[in-house]
Formats: structure tokens, sequence, C-alpha cells
């Protein structure tokens, strides 16, 4: 949870502009996917210790791959909010059926942003909201290339 406060968002598991879950509890890059990692279990675990807190919202905001949102960076996503498609902002909800079958709950951005933060988005200038989320919102050029510590 400290490196997804402290960048804001993180990838699941998808390479990209941010860390992805999986690289960091792998302690560096997967070669093909995660679910054949020997460490395959403690990412799963990770992934859903994360997605449960109510602190946190998967989306698909980068790159449309999922994407797990800090709420402290949830009144910035509402101030440049209209820079993306609203499905990059829907919430999405995994669900592991009885029957192993894999089900994907969809909310509106709208829906899922609670009022206190949507009104905090609205007062937060375009410079400021940017810098919340810099990592994401810079240019490719402007981004940081230090890596976070990986998660032990």
């Amino acid at each position: 949870m400290a490196v997804l406060v402290e960048y804001g968002m993180l990838l699941e598991s998808a390479c990209g502009p941010l860390p992805s879950i999986a690289e960091l509890v792998a302690g560096g890059p997967i070669g093909g996917s995660w679910w054949g990692h020997p460490q395959r279990h403690e990412i799963f675990d990770a992934i859903n210790r994360l997605a449960e807190s109510p602190d946190v919202v998967r989306t698909r905001l980068v790159n449309g791959k999922v994407t797990l949102l800090h709420r402290r960076v949830w009144p910035a996503l509402v101030r440049v909010a209209e820079r993306y498609p609203p499905e990059r902002l829907t919430a999405i909800r995994e669900e592991h059926t009885s029957t192993g079958a894999h089900r994907v709950h969809e909310h509106a951005f709208s829906d899922w942003v609670p009022d206190e933060l949507l009104q905090a988005g609205r007062e937060l200038s375009i410079d400021d909201a940017l810098a919340q989320c810099q990592r994401v919102f810079a240019p490719e050029r402007d981004r940081p290339t230090d890596p976070p510590t990986p998660i032990p």
C-alpha cells in the first residue's frame, strides 16, 4: 500500500509508464504471464489486498490496462477527467464465481467518486492536478525513471 500511496497509481500487471504490482512483488520483470511465475500466489494476494481497500479503485486508466488508483489522486483525476474516454475511468470489480467463471462489474466514474472528492477535484487547478499525478499525466520525456522499491 505504501508504494501505491507514493505513486498514486500502479498497474496491476501490465508494462507501461508505471510500475506494476506483479513486478514489484516478483522483484523484477516477468517474462510472460505472472500466473506462471513462481510467486504467482503472492502476486495474486497483493493485487487482491490492494483492490479490496476502500481507498483503492481499479480502472483501465493507463493504456487501457488495469490500473489501481489510490484515493489521494481521485480529486486530481476528477480535474483532468475530460482528457480520458469514459471507459478508462470506469471502476471495475472482478468476481470469481463458485463455478470458476470470471465476471467483471463496472461502475461509471460519476458513481464511484465520492461527492466530497468530486468537489475537491473541481477546486484544483489543472497544474496542481497534473503535479499530483505527474508519473501518469506528464509527457513521456518528463516522467521520472527511478523505480520504486520492490515489495518484500
